[in-house]
C-alpha cells in the first residue's frame, strides 16, 4: 500500500521537528508487548517488564488502548505546541481532548479488536473526562517506572536527531531530509510518498505543514498521526538507537574520585543502567545506609536523580554525571 502527502512551498515551510515523551510512551509500551522482542531493546526491556507486571501496569488503560499492532488512539499524541514539550504538558493536552473526539478514535479502535467493547471502553466513552483522568494517571507511573530513570539517555538521543537533522535541512533543504528518514519514506515532486500498509497520510485528511517526531522505540516502523486540522505527525526511528543501551564509556574513576571520593564515583559508574539502593549495596560492597548517604550527597549536587518503583527507589546517573565520567576528549 502507498500514500502521498503532497507539499506546498507553504507546507515545507511549516514542516518542523519535536521531541514528544507520549510518542516514547506508546512505542516504548507496544515494544514491551511484543511477543518478537528487539534485541536493540532487551537491556532496557530485562530490567523495565518485572516493574510493569509488579504494578499492575501489563493489564491497565495502556494495555487497552495501545494494541501490539494497528491503529493507535490519537489522542494519546497530541500536537506539540514546540519543539521540547514536557510529558505534563501533553498530559494537559489528553485530558483536554472532546469528548466526541475520544468516542469516535475509541470507535476506530474497537473495530480492530476480537473482544468487542470493552469495559474501560464503555467507561471513556461514558465519561471521557474522568476516565482520561485515569488515562494519565497510569501514563504517569508508567514513565515513572519505564522511562524516567532513562529519560537522560533517550532524551540525548533524540535531540541530537533533531539537531543533525535541522542542520540537514540548513545545508541540502527539507526534501533532501525528508528522503532519509527511513526506508519506507520517499520525496518525490513535491509528495512524501509512504509505502507500507501500517501508515497512511494524505493532505485531505489533514492540517498543512508536517510535524516529524524521532522515536527510539518506533524501530524499525514509522508511525502517523492524522488529525484534521492539526499538522499530520510522523514518527520515526531516531539516528543512533543502536548504541542507545550499550554501557557507556568512562574516564579512569582515579580522577574523578580524587574530587568526589572512591566510595561515590563508585556507585556512580555502576549507576550506568538505573538501579535501587539495595541492589547497588549488593554490588558495591557497602552498606545500604552507606549507599543512601552517598546518593543523597549526589542527587544535591545534581549528578542523580530518583524515580519511584513501587516500593523502592531507582537511582539514574544524570547528563551531569555522564559528562563527568566521559573519557578525555569525548
Amino acid at each position: 500500500m502507498q500514500s502521498g502527502l503532497s507539499f506546498s512551498a507553504a507546507d515545507l515551510a511549516q514542516t518542523r521537528f519535536a521531541v514528544s515523551p507520549m510518542w516514547e510512551v506508546v512505542t516504548s509500551f507496544r515494544l514491551l508487548r511484543r511477543a518478537d522482542e528487539q534485541p536493540l531493546h532487551r537491556r532496557w526491556a530485562e530490567q523495565v517488564r518485572p516493574r510493569l507486571v509488579r504494578a499492575g501496569l501489563d493489564r491497565g488503560w495502556l494495555a487497552e488502548l495501545v494494541p501490539v499492532d494497528g491503529y493507535l488512539a490519537d489522542f494519546l499524541n497530541p500536537t506539540p505546541a514546540g519543539p521540547f514539550p514536557t510529558l505534563a504538558t501533553e498530559l494537559e493536552a489528553i485530558r483536554r481532548t472532546a469528548p466526541e473526539r475520544v468516542r469516535v478514535e475509541l470507535g476506530m479502535l474497537a473495530a480492530e479488536r476480537d473482544d468487542g467493547a470493552l469495559a474501560r471502553f464503555r467507561i471513556l466513552s461514558e465519561a471521557p473526562e474522568e476516565a482520561l483522568a485515569k488515562v494519565t494517571a497510569e501514563v504517569e507511573a508508567y514513565w515513572e517506572l519505564a522511562l524516567a530513570p532513562y529519560w537522560e539517555r533517550i532524551r540525548r538521543l533524540l535531540e541530537a536527531d533533531v539537531f543533525h537533522r535541522a542542520r540537514q535541512v540548513a545545508e541540502h533543504g527539507s526534501a533532501h531530509v525528508l528522503n532519509e528518514l527511513h526506508d519506507s519514506v520517499r520525496w518525490d515532486d513535491g509528495t512524501l510518498r509512504l509505502v507500507r500498509r501500517h501508515c497512511a497520510l494524505t493532505r485531505d485528511q489533514v492540517g498543512s505543514g508536517l510535524l516529524l517526531v524521532p522515536s527510539a522505540f518506533a524501530w524499525p516502523k514509522v508511525l502517523t498521526r492524522s488529525v484534521a486540522p492539526e499538522p499530520p505527525q510522523l514518527a520515526y526511528p531516531a539516528r543512533g538507537i543502536g548504541n542507545l543501551w550499550e554501557p557507556r564509556a568512562t574516564t579512569s574513576p582515579d580522577a574523578v574520585a580524587a574530587v568526589l571520593g572512591r566510595s561515590r564515583t563508585m556507585l556512580l559508574t555502576e549507576l550506568d543502567t538505573p538501579a535501587s539502593t539495595t541492589r547497588l549495596a549488593q554490588r558495591s560492597g557497602l552498606s545500604a545506609a552507606g549507599v543512601s548517604q552517598h546518593l543523597t550527597a549526589l542527587r544535591n549536587a545534581g549528578l542523580v536523580t530518583a524515580h519511584r518503583s513501587g516500593r523502592s527507589v531507582l537511582y539514574a546517573r544524570t547528563a551531569l554525571a555522564d559528562a563527568l565520567l566521559a573519557p578525555a576528549g569525548h
